[in-house]
């Protein structure tokens, strides 16, 4: 089967993250941008039907799925893009938001160790393509107006990616990623050889885009992994020490409170140094984060009962200093005046009594009120 619909190359993107991008630029790579997305879905739409018709359709089916999320993601994103394009009515603002649009995380559905990840839209353009050269080579699908030069040309091209993404690979694995880079540098050396002689490379060429559509994928993948690790590392570090902060003020009210008012609440405070130190494997950090994240929640919970109890004692000096206030002003009745008196004396000696007593407090407070209701 031939698939009418030439394959979609990723085009360069201009500027960097943070940085306002000429307008010009801008405008050149969305016009080549539209018309990748364009090629792409088409591309994708024809690709689904030759699948859908496969022997190993079953298998076949993940594979169109992602496919179509990553397009779809990237789609999504050129679209906010126009939008803050604007037809080119921009300024510095406003193309730097673009460059945080273009170089910033977008959800493909790509997943990796701790679920869904985040890539920048070049990389999505990237990984789409990849994921299309797969689906390209499972199907054994020649591109309509693509002969073997023009695909081995678009493998040399991707073969330069992959040795830019290995550079950037940690220790732990780079070696490995090297040799997998060198094995496909010399295989497409061998077959663009092979097929300037005029050699058949038809049953070389397939495997070798499914081979290196899957390295470049795999690379990218990982490197939004580290990212995104990296991140949350980063994350739990700077909310560690905030709640270190926190929870040290929490405590110094809980002692205030303790001492001022009773009965005071008697919730713990927990202390986040408890926790240890910032994990780095990505499932013992996800279980820190929710541990820090329950932290946050008891010290939020803790300083507004505390905070509460102090605010009732003040709540009540403050009601019974405006009753006084106001009997002074409705009283006749002398000895009415004196019970008054009397009730206000009280309420000013346990206020002035640490700590305060709330229950007895606020019984005398609602007693003056009571009274002086009454009285008028």
């Amino acid at each position: 089967m031939t698939v009418r619909t030439p394959t979609a190359v990723a085009p360069s993107p201009p500027g960097r993250i943070g940085s306002s991008i000429p307008a010009k630029e801008l405008l050149s790579y969305l016009d080549v941008l539209g018309s990748w997305r364009d090629r792409r879905k088409a591309e994708l739409d024809e690709l689904d039907q030759a699948a859908l018709t496969a022997d190993d359709a079953d298998a076949l089916s993940a594979d169109v799925v992602l496919s179509m999320a990553v397009w779809k993601a990237v789609s999504d994103r050129y679209e906010l893009i126009l939008l803050t394009w604007d037809s080119g009515r921009v300024g510095p603002t406003e193309t730097e938001r673009i460059s945080t649009l273009i170089w910033g995380g977008l959800d493909t559905g790509t997943t990796g160790p701790a679920g869904s990840l985040a890539v920048s839209l070049p990389e999505a353009c990237t990984l789409s393509d990849a994921l299309a050269g797969t689906l390209r080579a499972k199907l054994a699908l020649e591109p309509g107006d693509a002969d073997r030069a023009a695909r081995l040309r678009q493998l040399r091209a991707q073969v330069e990616r992959i040795n830019d993404l290995v550079t950037r690979e940690p220790a732990n694995t780079r070696n490995q990623a090297i040799a997998n880079h060198h094995d496909l540098d010399r295989r497409v050396t061998d077959a663009t050889a092979k097929n300037k002689r005029g050699a058949d490379i038809g049953g070389l060429i397939g495997q070798l885009e499914m081979d290196a559509a899957r390295t470049e994928r795999d690379l990218i993948v990982g490197a939004a992994t580290r990212r995104e690790r990296a991140a949350d590392v980063a994350k739990a570090r700077s909310l560690r020490t905030d709640l270190e902060a926190e929870g040290h003020a929490v405590r110094a009210l809980a002692d205030r409170c303790v001492a001022a008012v009773t009965p005071a609440p008697r919730l713990g405070v927990p202390d986040v140094t408890a926790l240890g130190a910032v994990p780095n494997t990505p499932a013992e950090l996800e279980k820190y984060l929710t541990r820090l994240d329950a932290v946050r929640r008891a010290l939020s919970q803790a300083q507004s009962a505390y905070s509460a109890a102090l605010a009732r004692r003040d709540e009540m000096a403050a009601l019974l200093d405006a009753y006084q206030v106001k009997a002074a002003g409705v009283v006749r009745s002398e000895p009415i005046k004196n019970d008054l008196a009397e009730l206000y004396r009280r309420g000013r000696e346990t206020l002035d009594t640490e700590p305060v007593d709330l229950v007895r407090l606020g019984a005398l407070v609602a007693a003056y009120q009571s009274y002086l209701r009454e009285a008028r």
